[in-house]
């Protein structure tokens, strides 16, 4: 005798995520991004200060170059060669120039994203760092480029 048995449609497997498992993926996404966004932002705030540098070591150089032909840093109602403010640049910083016939103050001002920055240099090579964001340390004879005063 042979008997047979019947059995039901198969049933369809059960997948998905438990309620827990997704709770933990996503306190792992907000623990990584409060590491990870901050350090961001300051990268990409470090990434834009060399703009501010590299831009004022140029128009001292420019103005180092009108006093030795010139024998004065100043050019009419300008510094020497250099415009006494200067937009067009950079798209982080506004530079003004101030000069005497002797002296020349250089002063590169943070703006949008680089705001409460400010750089200076002068006609002894005097490199500092004059105003920063909170969070920063701004610091005398040189140019602050990382948290804490680090130049």
């Amino acid at each position: 005798m042979h008997t047979s048995t019947t059995q039901g449609p198969a049933r369809p497997a059960i997948t998905g995520f438990t309620l827990v498992e997704m709770l933990i993926v996503i306190a792992m996404i907000g623990i990584l991004s409060a590491v990870a966004i901050p350090a961001y932002r300051d990268y990409s705030t470090r990434g834009k200060i060399p703009d501010a540098t590299s831009n004022l070591a140029l128009k001292q150089s420019k103005l180092e170059q009108w006093f030795q032909d010139q024998r004065s840093y100043l050019d009419g109602a300008a510094c020497g060669g250099v415009p006494a403010t200067d937009t067009s640049s950079s798209s982080y910083f506004t530079f003004t120039c101030t000069a005497t016939a002797t002296t020349f103050l250089l002063t590169a001002t943070g703006t949008g994203a680089m705001a409460g920055f400010v750089y200076t240099v002068d006609q002894d090579n005097a490199r500092n760092t004059t105003a920063v964001p909170n969070g920063w340390t701004a610091k005398n004879g040189c140019w602050v480029s990382k948290k804490g005063g680090i130049c």
